[in-house]
């Protein structure tokens, strides 16, 4: 009794998951068909119609988008500014929260709480500030500036998250290197970085979603030339019912690429996010 009770359980939850499992998939599936649409089609009725008929469907559309040099250049913009912002933050992040975590130096306690101290500044705060800088510097209106702020706010979330997952490895573990003869740098990058791989994973998820998915540093930030994809797509929806064709296969790009790298890292990404729940 208890093991069809058991098995009645386990069905009802597997069940639970799949209805969950198809209704978060549902608009990503609608999209990607309603991409494959022309604008006729999407005209006369939704995505759904092409369940009856699935004549409709053609990759006409992305031959249209790849010939649409805006959105080809804000999809490039977007891999150069998320990519080397995701890199410099995971490595910034890690040589940080190592030497908050086990480096004894002058004022370590004060700068870190610094560091925390910052994670409670909105990003609005800094917008103008910041913008003027930029100008000052030439740096307003290009992908390195754009880079550089999201460099800037997001250091102190990846330094607390780090420092306190390194700060958790086993000190034996540690001074059992530098008794070994071990430096610093080669206990960091053979030892340290190997153990805190799930945590600099899910640091390195999180940061290329966030920059991936910007809208409002991009749009003060970067001018048409460095424009990312969001902000494209934000100008292309003014002009909706003329260019449907290219709007919804480069907006399916632009939610597709982040759910790639998520599924693609999804086993460390669990593991970081498990770290430490269970001793």
């Amino acid at each position: 009794m208890n093991a069809i009770r058991r098995g009645l359980s386990s069905a009802v939850v597997q069940a639970f998951l799949v209805v969950i499992g198809l209704v978060w998939i549902t608009p990503l599936a609608g999209l990607f068909l309603s991409s494959l649409r022309s604008a006729e089609d999407t005209a006369k009725g939704g995505w759904w119609t092409v369940l009856t008929s699935p004549g409709q469907l053609s990759f006409h559309n992305y031959s249209a988008l790849l010939e649409n040099s805006g959105m080809t250049q804000a999809f490039w913009n977007t891999v150069l500014i998320s990519v080397p912002t995701t890199v410099l933050v995971v490595v910034v992040a890690a040589l940080a929260g190592y030497a908050f975590a086990w480096l004894e130096f002058p004022g370590r306690d004060a700068v870190f709480l610094g560091v925390v101290a910052l994670l409670v500044v909105p990003v609005q705060i800094g917008l103008l500030p910041v913008a003027k800088l930029f100008g000052q510097l030439g740096l307003f209106g290009t992908i390195p500036g754009v880079v550089l702020f999201h460099v800037a706010y997001g250091l102190p979330f990846a330094v607390f998250l780090l420092r306190n997952y390194f700060a958790e490895m086993p000190k034996e573990m540690l001074e059992a290197a530098r008794m070994d003869g071990g430096s610093e740098w080669r206990i960091f990058t053979r030892l340290v970085l190997p153990v805190g791989r799930p945590a600099i994973a899910s640091l390195a998820i999180f940061q290329f979603l966030w920059v991936w998915n910007d809208m409002l540093v991009a749009l003060l930030f970067a001018d048409s030339s460095s424009q990312p994809l969001t902000v494209e797509l934000q100008s292309q929806i003014r002009q909706f019912g003329s260019n449907v064709d290219v709007l919804a296969p480069g907006a399916f790009l632009s939610l597709v690429v982040p759910v790639v790298v998520f599924f693609a890292f999804q086993r460390h990404f669990v593991q970081g996010v498990m770290a430490g729940s269970v001793k």
